[in-house]
């Protein structure tokens, strides 16, 4: 092995692009692995973890640029994979010499540079996100803020800033839009159409946009708010705000609202002004008991599937037109033959924290011990370090498992490992997992999987088990990769394919049941 380790000073790149770049170098051919970050502590102990030492990292400070690359081969290979790297430090083609990307060492710059922008992207560490965004409100620029770990003091001020200005801010920790048709953070290809989105859930928002293409209609906007937007804290000042815009927008006919169960206070304040839209609007708040709205032209769902759905119906599609894959009875039926009695637990590795969430209150609704890092039943919690146990639902995008590392969905390398654990527990019936594509996530999911996937089957097989592995792409025909090679790559592999998030928990839940819960 040979290693090339380099210290930047005072270069800083944003967490967004830094998690790119590694995953394509990553992928540079002779590279055993690479690791592009800032030189926070955190950065730190990862390399340390990883067994990788050297002065200069020691010596290196929060606002240096980290590389570090690991060849197989002689040094020769090694500088050829530099200059791999190096090009995608540029922002230029691997390979090529095509132009870099314009880059500005400020806000401001940028800004002076590009006067007409409308919208800026921030994600910078969160504890320069603020002023950041406050510099891009105050020169009149609509803001969504990737980053998170802003106090959410800041958070509210902010939003009450933008709301005063009359512009929308998204987020912090706002991980999805789309704006006039352009994919924002983590997004997917969809159909333009008249149902609008506002949501507090990324994930939750990106599975109904693609359910909704799916089902044949499209989306006008997506106005992502961030987690917390919904909590007594912040009241729901994005999501109004948001609800609003949808209101006044001509090319928006029906209004989504997705999130987490918000404050009580909250979402009564949040179906309210949907009322007063007198727009048709659909209110998905998962985990809520609550099913009624109120208002006649507002109807409350309880899941990502039915949300869509009831959009598109409310833009007067046919549903005798549309495949709405019920729930497959005589597939459970196969699955439970081919599990032995001990094999009664779920495990579920997810990218998106919201398609976790769907999965493990399916769950919930029928079983006791289900086990997670997001559970709200703080007896149930497990955090990254934990074992799982029983029934084990894990957002592996959680800040928990993301500490120094990629999200999932750019670098699943956690899961892979996670997938193969799962495997070694005969207790286990059924390994629940998610695939989601499009803008900003991993070039092939699937693919970057399959080896684990067979490695946890033969596992199993070893010892006479047959190991359910059930996927679910989340994805369209326009993204890339389309959604029809990824399934494909799966179907191959033995796995089985739930056809939407909703159906996925159930599925998984199902598998398992045994005797009396039949």
């Amino acid at each position: 092995m040979t290693r090339h380790v380099e210290i930047r000073r005072n270069t800083y790149l944003d967490s967004v692009s830094l998690m790119s770049m590694s995953t394509r170098a990553n992928a540079v051919a002779g590279v055993t692995q690479a690791f592009l970050a800032m030189a926070t502590p955190m950065n730190k102990e990862v390399l340390a973890n990883l067994g990788i030492a050297d002065p200069a990292i020691t010596e290196a400070r929060p606002s240096d640029l980290m590389i570090v690359v690991d060849v197989a081969g002689d040094d020769a290979e090694l500088t050829a994979a530099i200059g791999e790297v190096e090009a995608i430090l540029a922002r230029r083609p691997t390979g090529g010499d095509g132009p870099a990307e314009i880059r500005h060492r400020t806000l401001a710059g940028a800004l002076e540079e590009a006067p007409d922008s409308n919208l800026v992207l921030i994600s910078v560490n969160g504890a320069f996100a603020v002023r950041e965004a406050r510099t891009a409100l105050t020169a009149g620029k609509h803001v969504m803020i990737f980053s998170d770990n802003v106090p959410v003091e800041d958070e509210i001020e902010l939003k009450r800033l933008a709301h005063d200005r009359g512009l929308l801010l998204m987020g912090p920790d706002c991980g999805t839009a789309i704006i006039d048709g352009t994919g924002l953070a983590f997004a997917n290809a969809v159909r333009r159409g008249s149902i609008g989105i506002v949501g507090a859930s990324g994930t939750g928002s990106q599975e109904i946009s693609v359910r909704v293409h799916d089902f044949g209609g499209g989306i006008s906007q997506l106005i992502g708010t961030g987690g917390r937007d919904l909590s007594a804290e912040v009241g729901g000042l994005m999501m109004i705000d948001g609800i609003e815009a949808l209101a006044a927008d001509p090319g928006t006919d029906v209004i989504v609202v997705v999130s987490k169960p918000p404050a009580a206070e909250v979402a009564d304040k949040v179906l309210g002004v949907l009322g007063a839209t007198g727009k048709p609007a659909v209110v998905c708040f998962l985990g809520s008991p609550r099913t009624e709205s109120g208002y006649p032209n507002v109807q409350v769902v309880a899941g990502t599937k039915p949300a869509a759905l009831a959009a598109v119906l409310a833009t007067g599609v046919d549903e005798s037109t549309l495949d709405l894959h019920a729930l497959n009875l005589p597939l459970i039926e196969e699955v439970r033959g081919k599990l032995a009695p001990e094999q009664k637990y779920v495990r579920g590795l997810f990218c998106g924290g919201t398609l976790c969430d769907e999965a493990m209150f399916a769950a919930l609704a029928t079983y006791d011990e289900v086990w997670s890092n997001i559970q709200k039943d703080p007896a149930r919690v497990l955090t990254a370090a934990d074992a799982s146990r029983a029934h084990t639902f894990l957002d592996l995008g959680d800040d928990d498992f993301t500490d120094g590392r990629p999200h999932p969905m750019i670098d699943p390398s956690v899961r892979l490992q996670r997938l193969v654990e799962e495997a070694d527990d005969p207790e286990v019936g059924v390994i629940a997992m998610d695939f989601v594509l499009g803008f900003g996530a991993h070039e092939d999911p699937v693919g970057v999987t399959l080896p684990a996937i067979r490695e946890a089957q033969a596992k199993a097989a070893a010892r006479g088990h047959h190991l359910e592995i059930l996927g679910y792409v989340l994805g369209t025909d326009l993204d890339t990769p389309a959604l029809a090679g990824q399934v494909a790559q799966l179907e191959e592999a033995g796995v089985t394919i739930a056809s939407s998030s909703t159906n996925l928990g159930l599925l998984a839940r199902e598998f398992v049941m045994k005797g009396a819960h039949r």
